[in-house]
């Protein structure tokens, strides 16, 4: 299991539309070997960290 680049917290953008949006859960998903994040602005999708960018 590799390391979170997120926490919980953390203001990112989204890469496509440059969005500003704020972590509020994340989870490793074990069979893609990689972590999906839900943000704020968009409770009902999740993202995974190459759909991220640090502000």
């Amino acid at each position: 299991m590799g390391k979170c680049l997120f926490n919980v917290g953390d203001e990112v953008n989204i890469k496509s539309s440059k969005e500003p949006v704020t972590i509020i859960k994340s989870q490793y998903v074990k069979n893609m070997k990689r972590y999906s994040y839900i943000v704020k602005e968009y409770p009902t999708t999740f993202f995974f960290e190459e759909e991220l960018v640090k502000q």
